[in-house]
């Protein structure tokens, strides 16, 4: 197989690659439902509360059965991320708005809500309460619908934390302490006094539901959105279609899936920028339970701590941890860090390329900070890959200077050898013997490019980092397709650009796609053209191909794409010069030192004599 050939074959596959990628990105929409499914009136009862004389470690969690009373006594919360309220009833966290992000680049959006309260669409929520298993009745405990008073405190801030109390009447106590800080972790510090001559034992719990699936689940295959938990060392991503699969547990009459931690973890749900989890005591063991209660479409995520033993007249404090709030990275860190939340940054979705993803992220975060402008830290970012990998693509660029020199050859030896493909095989190694080429190394660079371009494409996708993140003018969103179209020749017509991933607007590209197939277009001027006409078909398509399949992907992307393409050609047009080639983008190429090539024969040796100069004898 020929050097062409090979290259023929390699541009297919990655084509294909990309058309693959892109169907996955963007699947087709499901056809609409022209009936409703049908809607169950099956019941969920509460679970059977075990004694600890039975089994101990399967103290269930009781189930939410009543829907909170609508004018129940409530607490606000006020913090530089957030706004809301928690209700009395069962002390639930359910009404919060993350107050420095909105939902869209509209002055009017609204604010993003991440909790709302049952009743509401899509309820979301969480909840701490206790679990009873010896000398206390299943009743005698706090759960989900307890009615809480306020004992001290006025508003939640960070500055000052409130404290619930509720009085079983038969001799205990129960106290919820909530403090939060800055960012997005919220402190339940759970306590019970036991005033009784018996010592009671139960169980602390925290529990995160969900009312169905968000309304903006995005089903990428690049995205992990579901329940995501880390357990002794081991991270754990399910989707909701998966939690929905677990099998029946009869104890609980629900779909379940418990894992004992022994040592470290976390449980919780994560969306696309979003994320709420349980955060249990580092250092001691738990029970992380995943649940799906199929007659009302719920899914709840547990955090059920160790039994607890209160002796008659003493009192036991519980403290777990609640994130509710933004995917950031810094943020994340310092939970982990410094807090010593085990591997939370792993709750961050890193992909298949993590051990390339975490530092590309933390690199073009770091240069975000001393830049301001993440469209600027990309290029940057982009100037250093590129100057990390010149090492490995210099000898590259060299064999394909190399090779352009050696074209109008290599045009000679297909002329002489015509339909005789050994021959012509024979004669190009042959050729590239002599002129000490490697024709294989110029896969190298695309070959680094691929995994590069994907961690790149997940962390721009991914990270809340650049969800918003302006560039220059038009471009408002690194994390969205490029709004400009000549549909309305870039704003100055009167008419709106068609809607992003619309079928006009992959017909109606943006400046930046249009940007990006010019610069592969001026990338490819550099390469040995392609003999056969076919080929030669294939590759001058290709950047205008890759132009509109592009034209819809995150506008980040596309820029670090025209930036790579840009750095690419100056530095393989600045190293064929070096090495005596003379090429301009129009195809045309001066070999400097081999100003008049002999053609060559089959063996790659100049064929013929040369002609005597004029006067000669």
């Amino acid at each position: 197989m020929d050097e062409q050939n090979k290259n023929l074959i390699l541009a297919t596959v990655l084509s294909f690659l990309v058309i693959m990628v892109w169907f996955w990105f963007f699947p087709p929409e499901d056809p609409a439902l022209t009936q409703a499914p049908p809607q169950t009136t099956e019941a969920v009862t509460d679970a059977t509360v075990p004694t600890a004389a039975t089994d101990p470690s399967t103290t269930a969690v009781p189930d939410t059965q009543t829907d909170p009373v609508a004018d129940a006594p409530r607490v606000a919360i006020e913090t530089p991320e957030f706004s809301g309220s928690l209700s009395l009833l069962g002390g639930r966290i359910d009404d919060l708005k993350l107050t420095q992000y909105r939902e869209t680049l509209d002055e009017n959006a609204e604010t993003v809500r991440l909790f709302k309260p049952v009743g509401e669409p899509n309820a979301y929520f969480a909840l701490f309460g206790w679990a009873g298993a010896e000398g206390i009745a299943a009743d005698a405990v706090p759960g989900p619908d307890t009615l809480w008073t306020l004992e001290s405190g006025e508003t939640l801030t960070p500055d000052s934390p409130v404290t619930l109390a509720w009085d079983n009447g038969a001799g205990q106590i129960f106290r919820t302490t909530i403090s939060v800080d800055e960012d997005f972790m919220f402190d339940f510090a759970q306590s019970v006094e036991n005033a009784t001559s018996d010592a009671v034992t139960l169980r602390p719990y925290g529990l995160i539901r969900r009312h169905g699936e968000p309304t903006d689940l995005k089903n990428f295959f690049i995205l992990h959105e579901g329940l995501v938990r880390f357990t002794d060392g081991e991270l754990e991503e399910v989707d909701y279609d998966d939690i929905v699969d677990y099998e029946v547990d009869d104890r609980e009459r629900t779909r379940a899936d418990r894992i004992e931690a022994t040592e470290s973890g976390w449980i919780g749900y994560t969306d696309h920028y979003w994320m709420t989890t349980l955060i249990p005591e580092q250092g001691q063991p738990f029970r992380s339970t995943s649940k799906y209660f199929e007659a009302r479409d719920l899914y709840q995520a547990e955090a059920v701590m160790p039994l607890e033993t209160v002796a008659a007249g003493a009192t036991t404090t519980v403290t777990t941890k609640l994130f509710a709030g933004a995917k950031e990275w810094d943020a994340i860190r310092d939970y982990e860090n410094e807090d010593g939340v085990t591997s939370f940054l792993d709750s961050i979705d890193w992909g298949w390329f993590f051990f390339l993803t975490k530092p590309i992220f933390w690199l073009l975060h770091t240069l975000n900070v001393y830049i301001g402008n993440m469209g600027w830290s990309i290029v940057v970012l982009t100037l250093i890959i590129k100057a990390m990998v010149l090492p490995l693509a210099y000898k590259s660029y060299v064999s394909m200077a190399k090779m352009k020199e050696l074209q109008p050859e290599m045009e000679a030896l297909k002329e002489r050898t015509g339909e005789d493909k050994q021959a012509m095989q024979q004669g190009m190694m042959k050729l590239y013997k002599e002129n000490k080429v490697n024709p294989a190394s110029g896969c190298l660079p695309i070959l680094l490019q691929i995994p590069i371009f994907f961690s790149l494409y997940k962390v721009i996708f991914v990270t809340i980092e650049l969800r918003h993140a302006p560039w220059i003018g038009w471009i408002k969103d690194l994390s969205a397709p490029d709004p400009s179209s000549i549909f309305n020749f870039y704003g100055l017509l009167p008419w709106d650009a068609p809607e992003p991933g619309s079928i006009l607007a992959l017909l109606f590209i943006g400046l930046m796609p249009l940007a990006l197939g010019i610069s592969m277009w001026l990338q490819q001027k550099l390469n040995p053209p392609m003999t056969d006409p076919t080929q030669k078909m294939i590759f001058a398509w290709m950047p205008w191909v890759f132009m509109f399949m592009l034209g819809s992907f995150a506008s980040g992307l596309v820029l670090y794409w025209i930036a790579n393409n840009m750095i690419t050609f100056t530095q393989q047009y600045l190293i064929m010069r070096s090495h005596g080639a003379k090429p301009d983008i129009f195809g045309n190429i001066k070999a400097g030192f081999k100003k008049d090539p002999k053609p060559a024969n089959a063996t790659g040796k100049p064929s013929g004599k040369a002609k005597p100069k004029s006067g000669s004898k």
